[in-house]
């Protein structure tokens, strides 16, 4: 089975061949960005996570500290179900879930989608792990990965993608997450992350599991 990165570098291959213009400058985009260091302001190793309480697909509110009780937790942010690149990543990590629960963690990944829009019901039958709603972008501006997307890919995502954020996230048009994963271990704190600007990237899941490992 291909890594996570073998996919995503599929998928950047195959954009590459079809849009080989608009791929220039989103690579133009990302680098400006890194340049930039956006993304430095993440929560870094050793600090406490910021708890939260978000909404899953039945509107159900899910907080962290709650889950912490049972064990360490996995945070990822992504971007939404119209990202072909979240859909590999999400999974991926369902194809591992199985492991990552078995060293006693729970996994959580956080979107600005509305609840009810986040996946459609087929979708969200094939995941069994929690898939909150940030619609505000709120928590994602306390881990520190909220980025202000740039004027010619939104303009992409409306134009050519007939993608309506505002509508999608319930009136947030133009703060989507930094693609980022977080291990949180029982006292609150970030134990391994992955923090990445550059959307089309994610963190593979075998890193996660091995950096549960170390908690036990």
């Amino acid at each position: 089975m291909k890594s996570l990165q073998q996919q995503t570098e599929a998928k950047i291959n195959e954009g590459r061949q079809k849009n080989p213009d608009f791929m220039k400058i989103v690579d133009d985009i990302i680098e400006q960005a890194k340049v930039f260091q956006q993304g430095n302001s993440a929560i870094d190793l050793g600090q406490k996570a910021p708890d939260f309480s978000l909404a899953n697909s039945d509107g159900q509110s899910i907080s962290l500290i709650d889950l912490l009780q049972q064990g360490p937790v996995v945070v990822t942010f992504y971007r939404g179900s119209w990202c072909p690149y979240c859909n590999l990543q999400l999974r991926a990590l369902q194809a591992r879930l199985a492991d990552i629960q078995a060293l006693g963690a729970q996994l959580v990944a956080i979107s600005p989608q509305v609840p009810d829009g986040s996946m459609t019901k087929d979708e969200m039958n094939n995941l069994d792990f929690f898939v909150l709603s940030d619609q505000d972008a709120k928590v994602a501006s306390q881990y520190g990965v909220a980025w202000e997307v740039p004027a010619f890919l939104s303009q992409h995502m409306r134009v050519d993608r007939k993608l309506d954020l505002e509508a999608i996230n319930n009136g947030n048009g133009s703060v989507l997450p930094i693609p980022a994963t977080f291990v949180i271990d029982r006292d609150g704190v970030v134990t391994w992350r992955y923090v990445d600007v550059d959307y089309r990237t994610r963190s593979e899941p075998d890193d996660i599991i091995e950096a549960l490992k170390k908690l036990t």
